[in-house]
């Protein structure tokens, strides 16, 4: 179902500039990169769990309802619509302002964040074809819930959490001050 997706490898990715002595003020752009990618793996761990207890039949509709009140994809879904569209569009946007003002400007300052921002590019790639198959596998989950429907939301969703999870590191660790050194964010 997903062979050829191709996990991100450390080892291959291109490491961008170090700094030393930052201010407070140069640190909080990536300190707010961070809370932006936090709010992502909260959410991604919420759900994995729920999809852990709906497999399992261990998640009774009310309790569902409870847990997901929280979520702020849930509250987007109960706002404008499909709840993967809503949390894949958030991604999706996010990635979106990267690709177009953040990265472009980090990419000037340095051939080092150069190719930083074109893996994060690339990247970006691979974590929109895992969302198109996570609502793919979520949309089959809800026409025809089975075991085998279940096992395919939950593989899809697990190399995306295993992706995304990744990127969100690297991207941190390899822009985050440079963002505040440079003024970008």
């Amino acid at each position: 179902m997903i062979d050829d997706i191709t996990y991100l490898d450390d080892s291959t990715r291109p490491r961008g500039p170090r700094f030393n002595d930052l201010t407070r003020e140069q640190r909080a752009a990536g300190e707010h990169l961070r809370d932006i990618h936090d709010h992502l793996r909260d959410n991604m761990g919420k759900l994995r769990e729920l999809i852990a207890r709906g497999e399992a039949g261990t998640l009774p509709q009310a309790e569902l309802d409870k847990a997901t009140d929280g979520l702020a994809m849930v509250r987007n879904f109960r706002r404008f619509g499909t709840l993967c569209g809503q949390y894949c569009q958030f991604v999706h946007g996010h990635h979106s302002i990267e690709d177009a003002a953040l990265f472009p400007a980090l990419a000037a300052k340095s051939e080092a964040l150069r190719k930083v921002t074109e893996r994060l590019k690339a990247e970006h790639e691979v974590v929109h074809a895992l969302l198109i198959r996570l609502i793919g596998a979520l949309n089959g989950l809800l026409e025809a819930p089975s075991p085998q429907t279940f096992a395919d939301a939950r593989t899809v969703y697990e190399v995306l959490e295993r992706v995304l999870l990744s990127h969100l590191g690297y991207e941190e660790e390899e822009i985050g001050d440079a963002l505040g050194v440079y003024g970008v964010f």
